[in-house]
């Protein structure tokens, strides 16, 4: 989280301007961000005053993270923040009714990811596709 350098509680409410500084986030892009993900929601005080609080800018910097760094779209940021948010027996009952199962990614794949892959005599072959672009991009990557 943000170590904010204003000489207040690091529980306190913090106001759009002083989130916006902190992160390097313009206010537009953070207004936007709040119609964009419903999970964002700062408190609205007279006049429509925003107050971010610490899960506020936790979730602003997860929302950056996720957008600017490692190249979600807005729409697969939602999803993923959404997904994190279930808990895991909601994913379960989720998994069941759509006729999905979650399979482990690869060993060596970044922790925490999961393939979601219906049933079916096909999947087999596509995951097999994907780690070699996978292992083909890796390879070029070392070169």
């Amino acid at each position: 989280m943000t170590a904010f350098d204003d000489g207040k509680d690091e529980g306190a409410l913090r106001t759009i301007g002083e989130v916006s500084e902190a992160l390097g986030i313009r206010p537009h892009v953070l207004r936007y961000w709040e119609a964009q993900f419903p999970l964002l929601k700062p408190l609205k005080r007279s006049g429509g005053r925003r107050y971010y609080r610490p899960a506020d800018v936790a979730l602003v910097e997860t929302i950056d993270r996720l957008v600017n760094r490692e190249g979600y779209t807005l729409k697969g940021a939602e999803s993923v923040l959404r997904a994190a948010a279930k808990s895991p027996l909601d994913r379960r009952k989720d998994d069941r009714r759509s006729g999905e199962r979650r399979v482990d990614a690869d060993p060596d794949a970044s922790p925490g990811v999961r393939i979601a892959a219906a049933e079916g005599p096909d999947m087999a072959e596509i995951i097999a596709g994907l780690q070699a672009v996978r292992a083909r991009l890796a390879a070029a990557l070392e070169a």
